[in-house]
């Protein structure tokens, strides 16, 4: 029986510490780039900030809003159009670094691609909800997500957006199988996209480059290995407490961008060992809570929610972190409620708000 609970407050805890460490060390990365480029030390932390306070705002009343409101055929689709009509009109937008992967609303940028993975998390959990009993009659239960999924995919491909496009496979895959869906179709679709993945990792030249980058980086120190050989630096040079906050050196224009995706180089370079584990536990904090309110959960909806919204934020963390160090082939994804980005920051605020309304009702005996 369900019983109205308070929020989670471990899961709040570690949602804020990570939040508000991340304001820190967007200030602390970006201050010297942002004052060279634009004479404007507080550029990146102040737009930062502003995301922080509309994210917080979100996850308030996310909190407060019923998780079974989102149960609703009319309301999902009505996201899922929305998404893919953001996703057709940003492609005709002006590349930015190559991409073409933001809306340009004053000053700000808006990553469609982020609402994407909320908006299938919802879509699949419906049907999951409805049709898992027959979760292995592929063209009833599994059909209509890989549909919509895949199309969804395409679109964030075509930007191109490698990352969170398979990002956004992985959060589906883990709904399904924990759905019950047999590991056959599972090794499966793996093999049939084995041909399909070879194609789009090297169809594209900058991919092929970030591959023999990843197996050699040292094959080319200043071209395309040379952002990881610099995260590497800045991991390895913080020892066990770091240089001090402020006083990292691979932020000063060898780390490219060091306050997005490889944020977490310069917590390993500043605070050490001791901040990286820090930031590390609190990610860990985070998918232990959000994997118990999912085992915990009133209905089936919300546990596919729970779930699909604690791997949204746990996997991301986990694909950026093994980037820094080296552990995966660069890829352009951002470390959650840490790196400086407001679509992420908004979306990864507003998925821990619904995780919070799940958490108020758990069942009595969970």
């Amino acid at each position: 029986m369900a019983r109205k609970l308070k929020s989670d407050k471990v899961l709040f805890t570690a949602t804020l510490l990570l939040l508000c460490a991340g304001i820190v060390m967007v200030y602390s990365a970006s201050a010297i780039v942002a004052l060279e480029r634009f004479q404007q030390a507080n550029l990146f932390v102040t737009r930062q900030a502003l995301w922080a306070v509309l994210g917080v705002a979100m996850l308030a009343i996310a909190m407060r809003v019923d998780y079974r409101t989102y149960r609703n055929e009319a309301f999902i689709w009505a996201v899922l159009g929305v998404v893919g009509v953001m996703l057709v009109g940003v492609l005709f937008s002006a590349p930015i670094n190559g991409t073409r992967r933001w809306y340009g609303v004053g000053g700000l940028g808006i990553q469609p691609a982020e609402l994407a993975k909320l908006a299938c998390v919802l879509f699949t959990a419906l049907i999951l909800e409805r049709r898992m009993h027959r979760v292995d009659e592929l063209s009833y239960s599994i059909l209509p997500i890989a549909i919509v999924v895949g199309a969804l995919v395409g679109l964030i491909l075509l930007q191109p957006d490698f990352g969170t496009a398979m990002t956004l496979l992985l959060i589906v895959g883990v709904m399904v199988f924990a759905a019950g869906l047999h590991y056959k179709y599972f090794v499966g679709s793996a093999l049939a996209l084995l041909p399909v993945l070879y194609i789009v990792l090297v169809s594209a030249p900058y991919r092929r480059r970030r591959l023999m980058a990843f197996w050699d980086p040292w094959a080319d120190p200043l071209g395309d290995g040379f952002q990881i050989i610099q995260s590497l630096i800045a991991v390895g040079t913080g020892g066990v407490f770091g240089h001090g906050l402020m006083e990292g050196v691979q932020k000063l224009f060898y780390l490219p961008e060091p306050h997005t995706d490889f944020i977490f180089a310069v917590i390993g370079e500043e605070l050490g060992l001791v901040g990286a584990s820090g930031v590390l536990i609190c990610f860990c904090l985070i998918a232990w809570r959000g994997l118990r309110i999912a085992m915990r959960a009133e209905d089936t909806f919300g546990s596919f929610v729970a779930l699909g919204l604690t791997t949204m934020i746990a996997a991301q963390a986990f694909v950026n972190m093994s980037v820094v160090l080296g552990l995966m082939p660069t890829k352009g994804i951002p470390l959650p409620l840490v790196s400086a980005g407001g679509s992420s920051l908004l979306i990864s605020l507003l998925g821990v708000g619904v995780l919070l309304n799940i958490s108020q009702h758990e069942t009595a005996d969970g």
